[in-house]
Parts: structure tokens; C-alpha cells; sequence
């Protein structure tokens, strides 16, 4: 229920690449030989997303001062659930932005620097700096990586002549202005062949812009067209045909299995691989919205911690590293078989957490994550369903006693109101651990859902 699909990113220029800690280049990614640590702390937390946050604020006011690091780079943090919203017209985008100072734990230390390299075995991080930081246990919360280049031409037609994506902190100012000045034509919207953050967040902005274009009066001179990638548009079937059937009421085109592989924006003209017959296809646009290809965050993805698609490889009840017991992850960075969404680093916060302190106190684990994930899905300017689920079992997890895939406006008004404001005062100083006890107090007034 927390939050919206996207885990909230802190990128601060679409140069940068990635979101959350950012990376060295390449080069310096490589493994190096050990070297002392300039300093050690009991817990050294990489990425100040809700995921590092949440556990830096719990345990460094558990643990006291100079017992806690945090590593990140950036200078704000960004509550990108909110983009969704600023793309349609319906928030002001500095109402998702906060410095980065103003959030962080009084009690943890903030080191301002890139991580470049993890050694599991020496118990050390390698700074972009030259340095080297030790720890006891180590969190990793670093976020997903944003590939741009993956898609030639994207980067240089961003944010002009409208091309724009809701993942960009730049261009996701420029979405609204392109679909008040769209006037007709062909209006494209993709959904890469990679993970993501929120597979519903491409789905929403279609839903938003067809609403646009007819309250705008141009519905009628409009082909809404919505390329994506998998075999259908959302991937739990408890919710699934309430939003194909929307789909078709609204007469949105979608054309399956299509992934974007080049923009010529001087001909605007955008590319597209079938992934069944790998024939390309051209497609004209006159707004063109791009849900870019995304991905292990390099410096993770070529160190000892990953998997072979290069997360972090944990456990997926514990989220404690499956071969180095003292690393823990959660969030987009990690191997978790779940949404990669902030309502999950909500659902699984608390069990990191508890896991952690348990192990620093020599017991077993203490909790298991159920695999929460959530995706409100926005599909009018006052329509959400609120899908609630687990990404393990596939099964709705939902948190209130209605059926929640039924359009409705308080849970619009609750995630675009309400949320956020948990969010920066609940989430991000670890108070907040998801809706699990809510929904265990209202499931006796659950109504029957088939």
C-alpha cells in the first residue's frame, strides 16, 4: 500500500546514469587488492534511498553516534512515486524533491562519495575517493540503474520537441507541456525488455494522457499506441483483465512484445524490435513518452555480492546474502523475486531490520518477507486500483475490505495525498514497515473476492 510502484529515486541529471549510489566509471569498478580501511563502523548502509534510510535511522538510534554510515553521493533525494503524478499535471514537481541533508539520521554519518568496489571477504567498501571504508555487518540499498544508452538516439532527444520520460527528473517536467501542446497524431508510449521499477508506472501515464486528450477535445484526432514488451500488460492476474478491459474501453492500441531500440527524432520516428520475430518496425510519433531499459547497478553487477544478472544475491525470506552472512540487501538492487517498487522496500524494511539486529545479537532469524509489493495504479486524474500483492506467490495481498480492483477515488486521494507524507515522516526515519498489521486488523471485514 505505501507509496506508489516507483522506489523513489535520487538521481540528479540524467547524465548520472543510474539511480541511487552512484558508480565510478567502469575502470575503477574492478576488484583491487585489500587495503586498510580509513575508518570502521558496526553498520555501513550503501544508498540513501527509503530502503537505506529506514534501516540507518532505526539503527543508528539503536546503536548511538559513529556506529552508523550511510554512502551516497547525492545532494537530493527524490520521492519518485510522485512523478507519475507530476507527468499528468497533477503535482508540482518540487513537492517530490527534499535535500538530502535535511533526511539524513542525526545519528548516522553521511559519507558524500561513490562506492566503486565491495570486498566481502576483507569486510570493506572502496570510495570513488580512494578510500576504503570496514564494517561488521554491511546493507546494500543501492536502487536500480537507469541505461539510457541502451537505446540510441534517447539520450539526445530527451526533454525536446515531445520526447520525454516520467523516470527523468528534467524530463518529467517537460511531460505535461507535450501532451497540452499534442493536437492529434500518434501518441506512443513503451515498456522496456529489462526490469523496471513499477511495471504499471508506463501503463499510467498512457491511462493519464488518453484522459488529456479528451479533455482537451483532440481524443478524436488521437492514436494512443502502447508498445510493450511482455506478453501482457500487467503480470498478476488478479488484476490483470480489469485493466485489459479498461484498456479496450479507453481504445488504447497495444501491440505486445515490442521492445524500443532507436529514436530518429529529426523524422520522428521510433524503432521497434518484435521479440517474437526480431523483424524492426518503424512507428511515427508526435509525443513520444519512453520507459527506459534499466538494470544492475554496475558497480554491483561486477562485484562478489551479485547474481549472474548482476543483483544482489540474497535470500528472499531473510534478504540476508546467500553466501557472506554479514551483507544484507533490499530494494531494486537486490535478487528479490517481488515488484521492485517502494511499497515493497516498505514491506520488507521491518524484516531486514529485525533479521539484522537479531544476528548482531547472535540469534536466528527473526522475521520472513512475504514478498509485498504494491502498484497503485493510476488510470484517470481522480481513478487509482490499488493492487496489492505479493510478487512471490502472485496472489493479492490487498490492505483494505473492499475489492480493490474497482476504480476508486479515495485510494487515489490516499496515494496522492496521504502517502507521501508517511513516506518522508514514517518510511524514511523507521517508523513505518508497510500496511502487514493494518491488514491483519481488517481482514475480519474483507468482503468475498473472486
Amino acid at each position: 500500500m505505501l507509496a506508489s510502484c516507483f522506489a523513489p529515486t535520487r538521481t540528479v541529471a540524467l547524465s548520472s546514469l543510474r539511480t541511487f549510489a552512484t558508480q565510478a566509471p567502469a575502470a575503477s569498478v574492478l576488484a583491487s587488492k585489500a587495503t586498510e580501511p580509513s575508518k570502521k563502523y558496526k553498520v555501513v548502509v550503501v544508498g540513501a534511498g527509503p530502503g537505506g534510510l529506514s534501516v540507518s535511522s532505526t539503527l543508528s538510534n539503536m546503536l548511538g553516534k559513529d556506529q552508523v554510515a550511510i554512502i551516497d553521493p547525492a545532494d537530493y533525494h527524490y520521492y519518485q512515486p510522485l512523478w507519475t503524478y507530476v507527468g499528468g499535471g497533477l503535482k508540482p514537481f518540487d513537492e517530490s524533491k527534499r535535500p538530502m541533508a535535511s533526511l539524513m539520521p542525526k545519528n548516522a554519518e553521511w559519507i558524500k562519495d561513490s562506492v566503486t568496489a565491495f570486498d566481502p571477504e576483507n569486510n570493506t567498501v572502496s570510495l570513488r575517493n580512494g578510500q576504503s571504508v570496514g564494517y561488521d555487518y554491511l546493507v546494500v540499498a543501492a536502487g536500480i540503474q537507469i541505461n539510457w544508452d541502451q537505446i540510441k538516439g534517447l539520450k539526445e532527444s530527451l526533454g525536446k520537441d515531445g520526447v520525454t520520460s516520467n523516470y527523468d527528473p528534467n524530463s518529467v517536467q517537460k511531460t505535461y507541456q507535450f501532451l497540452q501542446e499534442f493536437k492529434g497524431g500518434n501518441a506512443v508510449f513503451t515498456f522496456p525488455n529489462t526490469p523496471l521499477k513499477c511495471p504499471g508506472a508506463p501503463t499510467k501515464i498512457a491511462f493519464l494522457a488518453e484522459e488529456i486528450f479528451r479533455l482537451n477535445g483532440v481524443r478524436d484526432k488521437s492514436n494512443v499506441n502502447y508498445f510493450h514488451s511482455g506478453m501482457r500488460i500487467y503480470g498478476i492476474d488478479h488484476y490483470a483483465k480489469v485493466i485489459e478491459k479498461l484498456v479496450d474501453d479507453r481504445n488504447l492500441n497495444v501491440h505486445l512484445r515490442h521492445d524500443l531500440v532507436e529514436i530518429q527524432p529529426d523524422d520522428h520516428k521510433a524503432i521497434f524490435r518484435n521479440l517474437e520475430t526480431n523483424e524492426l518496425i518503424t512507428q511515427t510519433y508526435d509525443f513520444l513518452h519512453v520507459s527506459p531499459p534499466q538494470g544492475a547497478p554496475t558497480f554491483i553487477k561486477e562485484s562478489p555480492l551479485a547474481d549472474a544478472a548482476g543483483f544482489v544475491d540474497v535470500n528472499k525470506s531473510t534478504l540476508r546474502h546467500n553466501k557472506y552472512k554479514n551483507v544484507y540487501s533490499i530494494g531494486d538492487c537486490s535478487n528479490l523475486p517481488t515488484g521492485k517498487t517502494a511499497a515493497a522496500i516498505a514491506g520488507s524494511t521491518g524484516v531486514l531490520k529485525a533479521n539484522l539486529i537479531a544476528d548482531m545479537q547472535g540469534k536466528p532469524a527473526q522475521k520472513e518477507y512475504d514478498g509485498y509489493a504494491s502498484c497503485p495504479l493510476v488510470v484517470g486524474r481522480k481513478e487509482l486500483i490499488l493492487a496489492e500483492f505479493s510478487g512471490y506467490t502472485g496472489q493479492p495481498l490487498e490492505t483494505f475490505p473492499f475489492d480493490q480492483r474497482k476504480i476508486n477515488n479515495m485510494t487515489q486521494y490516499m496515494n496522492k495525498e496521504i502517502i507521501p507524507y508517511m513516506y518522508w515522516n514514517g518510511l524514511l526515519k523507521g517508523t513505518w514497515n508497510g500496511p502487514s498489521t493494518f491488514r491483519k486488523m481488517m481482514a475480519p471485514f474483507a468482503v468475498q473476492k473472486n
